[in-house]
C-alpha cells in the first residue's frame, strides 16, 4: 500500500554547480520549518546534501529533489537520469570527505533505498517521527 503524502517539495536541480545543493538545503529547512521537528529536519537537510551532491558529482544531467511529508514520515527523493545503481562503498581513512555520504544516509535515515526507473533511479531516505502541531 501506497502511503499519502499531505504536502511536497519539488525542486529541479540543474546541472550548473554544486552551489545549487545549499539553495535546495535552505529551500528544504523553509519548507520543513513549521511543518516538522526540528531535530529530523536537521538530519534531512544532511541527508538531502550529500544524495543530492552524489547525483550532480556522479551524473551529467542534473537531478530533480522531491520531500514529501506526512503526520508521521518525512519522505525525500532525490531522482538523477544515469541508470545504474550506486555502488556500496566504505571509505577508509585516507579518502578525506569523500565516499560517505551513503553511508551517512545508512546510518541515520529509518529506511532507505534505491528505485530503479528506466531513466534513471530514485534514491531515497525516510524519517518517522511527528510534524509540528
Amino acid at each position: 500500500m501506497e502511503r499519502q503524502y499531505d504536502v511536497q517539495l519539488h525542486r529541479r536541480l540543474a546541472r550548473t554547480d554544486l552551489s545549487v545543493v545549499a539553495e535546495v538545503r535552505c529551500a528544504l529547512r523553509e519548507f520543513l520549518r513549521y511543518r516538522w521537528q526540528e531535530d529530523s529536519a536537521e538530519v534531512a537537510e544532511l541527508l538531502l546534501s550529500e544524495l543530492a551532491t552524489n547525483a550532480l558529482v556522479h551524473t551529467d544531467h542534473g537531478a530533480v529533489v522531491t520531500v514529501k511529508v506526512t503526520p508521521a514520515m518525512l519522505r525525500v527523493e532525490v531522482r538523477d537520469f544515469v541508470t545504474g545503481l550506486p555502488m556500496s562503498y566504505v571509505p577508509n581513512a585516507d579518502d578525506g570527505t569523500h565516499g560517505r555520504g551513503l553511508v551517512l544516509v545508512h546510518a541515520l535515515a529509518d529506511s532507505w533505498g534505491v528505485t530503479a526507473h528506466a531513466l534513471g533511479k530514485v534514491v531515497w531516505f525516510e524519517l518517522e517521527g511527528a510534524a509540528r502541531t
